[in-house]
């Protein structure tokens, strides 16, 4: 395995999605961190868990698997001679009731989960530590109660504490201290209780000045009287943080005593946080369990893309006892692409131990490897044609694949000269299959599709399209052949019937009618129809549009690559380029460039409906020399180049 296949077959938006249903950070990187593996007795065992798991989601939903969070970084802290804060103690003490609770929660899951509830066998029983936690540790801070010592330090701070407040309340109201006082309040300088004192009164009041206001105008002065009560209460608290200190040191030594049963029980939480977490977005998607093997054995029934929803169109595909190879043809957009992906991410599923959306029955092999050769794979750091990275790739996968391999590759040896192109493909195909790989392959070459029907291992297959909607409906029809839908579409559509037979002639070499007599009378109602409809709207448009202007500025009405009937001629022609400031349009009729006013043609079928977003028109405008040498000028300066675009 390797990135590339979990980057294109999507594996990693899998586990991110599965991620969401685990409740701790620590659970959520556990699902991260899962890659496929190939041990039988291992797969079979994480999926017999995740099976368990939902059966208990089933009997309660509530699993206590929480407490975990910082826990990891807590038990890093241990043995650095620091002692652990209160509120790391806290957590610790959650995360061990927790551990209690999840116990007691297994107890009674041992028949209908045997495997996942037997778990909790590792969580080793450390009540001692939970219970000096608890004991010690009250609201965040050390209790008083938590030795002696402490509780006799914090009663002599309370005595001392109530002296001082009733001395310097005493000093407050005093008639020999009030003229001397900016206020009657008893103010707190650094821990330390003083009065405030009027600048010019500052030699009035013996003591110590430890503050003074922002203007300067008064002053916080500790009474000499109250020094010594305040020297034995800062004794005091400093004994008080020593004791503290003493008490988490000792809490700190009993978890580094115990720390092997705490990791023990922080990775089998993490585990079931993961399970669980499995177990949750098996029952999003209606995963199922499947059987595995080891010979090259899949079997999927109605499976679905997980990434697609519930309303994916379920894949019904059988490859390993008659046939190791399939090679699919089909339209674009028919589902092609998805159909190979589907195969190749739930095998990565399963392996990983993941349930997947298939019907009861479904078989799944274990494969070594998973190659995949699907989209452009254009790399511009080594400025490599789409083609030319392809090949690369393909290189790559023919030098890792053996009989232990799942080899998934779309639409082979596009990208170049088909004639070329086939022939590569073909003998890819055959050399893949001659190192034992399993293979899926999409293509668009009828070649291939008679390759597949000759050679034996191969077999045909096709995503079905509706002839009847003009769409495919995104289904896989396994042993046979796609046939392609470009002229029925073409004739539904309404382009003359004869030039549908020429066309057949020149692809097929060979002669075939495609008369109206072809089309049932309901074909020829709604193709009627859909003409009516066409010139009724071409009409429209011409009525609307094509008069309009924007001040002295030429209101642009057609597109590069409109197709449009010359009035006076009853030609048709392509739009190249216009309109300029007299409404002129150059227009290419057979081959040549014409400037033709706009009022003496019209709209025939708009470039929208006849070619996509990204189509190259240099194809049709540019001739076949121009284009070689605008291609050998975009690779550098190339003297004496010219292009002539005429």
């Amino acid at each position: 395995m390797n990135q590339q296949t979990f980057t294109v077959l999507d594996f990693e938006k899998i586990k991110q999605e599965a991620a969401h249903y685990a409740l701790t950070e620590s659970g959520k990187k556990a699902i991260m961190d899962i890659y496929p593996v190939t041990n039988a007795k291992q797969i079979e065992g994480w999926l017999d868990e995740v099976t368990e798991a939902k059966q208990i989601l089933a009997k309660s939903a509530s699993v206590p698997i929480h407490g975990l969070e910082g826990i990891e970084l807590i038990m890093k802290q241990l043995h650095k001679g620091v002692p652990l804060r209160p509120d790391a103690l806290t957590k610790l003490y959650y995360f061990l009731d927790t551990c209690r609770k999840l116990k007691r929660f297994m107890k009674d899951k041992e028949f209908l989960a045997p495997r996942v509830s037997s778990y909790v066998y590792s969580l080793t029983e450390i009540s001692q530590v939970a219970e000096e936690i608890i004991r010690c540790i009250r609201n965040g801070m050390v209790d008083q109660n938590a030795s002696k010592e402490l509780n006799r330090i914090r009663k002599q701070i309370l005595i001392l504490e109530e002296r001082l407040k009733d001395k310097i309340g005493q000093m407050v109201k005093s008639a020999k201290y009030k003229p001397y006082l900016q206020d009657a309040i008893v103010s707190e300088r650094n821990g330390r209780y003083c009065l405030s004192v009027k600048k010019e009164h500052k030699g009035k009041i013996k003591g110590s000045i430890l503050d003074a206001s922002a203007s300067g105008s008064t002053l916080f002065i500790e009474p000499e009287e109250l020094a010594g009560f305040q020297e034995e209460l800062s004794y005091l608290h400093t004994n008080e943080t020593i004791e503290c200190e003493r008490i988490l040191s000792y809490l700190t030594g009993l978890v580094e005593a115990n720390e092997q049963e705490l990791k023990i029980a922080v990775e089998t939480m993490i585990h079931y946080d993961q399970l669980f977490a499995k177990a949750k977005y098996s029952l999003n998607m209606d995963g199922s369990s499947v059987m595995i093997n080891q010979h090259h054995y899949i079997h999927l029934l109605e499976a679905k893309h997980p990434l697609l929803g519930k309303n994916a169109v379920p894949l019904t595909v059988e490859m390993g006892k008659d046939y190791d190879a399939l090679v699919i043809t089909g339209p674009n957009t028919g589902g092609k692409t998805v159909a190979i992906k589907t195969v190749g991410l739930l095998t990565l599923m399963v392996q990983s131990g993941f349930h997947i959306p298939v019907k009861e029955g479904s078989e799944v092999s274990i494969f070594q490897k998973i190659l995949v050769d699907i989209g452009d794979g254009q790399s511009i750091e080594q400025n490599l044609s789409t083609f030319s990275s392809r090949i690369v790739n393909i290189i790559e996968v023919l030098k890792e694949a053996n009989d232990h391999s799942l080899i998934l590759i779309d639409e082979i040896g596009s990208g170049t000269d088909p004639s070329e192109g086939m022939g590569l493909a073909t003998a890819i195909l055959d050399e893949l299959y001659r190192k034992g790989a399993t293979i899926l392959a999409t293509t668009h070459y009828n070649e291939i599709k008679e390759f597949a029907e000759q050679t034996d291992g191969f077999v045909n297959g096709s995503m079905e399209f509706d002839i009847e909607t003009l769409k495919p409906t995104h289904r896989l029809l396994v042993g046979k052949g796609g046939e392609s839908q470009a002229f029925a579409i073409a004739l539904r559509l309404g382009i003359h019937p004869a030039i549908i037979s020429r066309a057949h002639k020149i692809t097929y070499k060979e002669e075939k009618s495609y008369g109206e007599s072809e089309l049932n009378s309901s074909d020829k109602r709604e193709l009627d129809k859909q003409l009516a409809l066409n010139r009724y709207a071409r009409r429209k448009k011409s009525r609307a549009v094509l008069s309009k202007k924007e001040g002295e500025k030429i209101v642009a009405q057609y597109q590069m690559g409109d197709n449009v009937k010359i009035t006076a001629s009853d030609e048709f022609g392509i739009v190249y380029q216009g309109p300029d400031s007299k409404g002129d349009y150059i227009v290419q009729i057979r081959g040549e460039k014409h400037t033709i006013n706009h009022k003496r043609f019209t709209l025939y079928i708009s470039g929208a409906e006849l070619y996509p977003a990204d189509y190259d028109f240099s194809i049709i405008f540019d001739s076949k020399e121009n284009r070689k040498i605008d291609k050998q000028m975009s690779k550098g300066h190339k003297e004496g180049l010219t292009i002539n675009h005429e």
